[in-house]
């Protein structure tokens, strides 16, 4: 039987989990970065909401409800959104710019490469949506839909709906 040579065997190792690395970074990071910007540019983005949560009342388990949010960019530079994700999987979060509207997302269905920008003094429309029957549970019940931003002064943005569920 012939013996394979340690240096190549390690050779070919280092490579497969090279390439290996760079698919899962490639998967986990995705699409173009998110620009950045300092608290003291002059010139940035700036995301703005009117509310950051809502009381979406009572509903039974198999009843599902939504609620709309809205983040303005009152800066001079592209907002831009990713990492949304949400805190169940009985919860979803899509953001509308525009006339495109992103896919849903959930707690293990997160944005991945997805990137929303919102142009200076335009607006997106966050929906968040409760479908109790996913994840059955009765009683008063808050969760919560999160995104990353480029704004540095508003990094992190989460909406939180509540509802008593029958």
């Amino acid at each position: 039987m012939r013996r394979i040579d340690p240096i190549i065997l390690c050779i070919a190792i280092f490579f497969v989990l090279a390439l290996a690395g760079g698919i899962f970074f490639a998967y986990k990071v995705g699409g173009k970065p998110m620009e950045a910007y300092s608290q003291s540019s002059k010139e940035k983005p700036k995301a703005e909401v009117s509310k950051t949560s809502a009381d979406m009342g009572e509903m039974s388990v198999t009843d599902v409800k939504s609620v709309d949010f809205v983040i303005k960019n009152t800066g001079t530079k592209k907002l831009q959104i990713n990492n949304v994700s949400t805190s169940c999987d009985c919860t979803f979060a899509q953001i509308t710019i525009g006339e495109t509207t992103s896919q849903r997302f959930s707690m293990h269905y997160k944005s991945g490469a997805w990137l929303g920008e919102i142009e200076p003094g335009k607006e997106a429309k966050v929906i968040v949506t409760y479908e109790p029957s996913i994840m059955p549970v009765q009683g008063k019940v808050e969760r919560i839909a999160s995104m990353r931003t480029n704004d540095p002064e508003n990094p992190n943005i989460a909406f939180t709906v509540t509802a008593e569920v029958k």
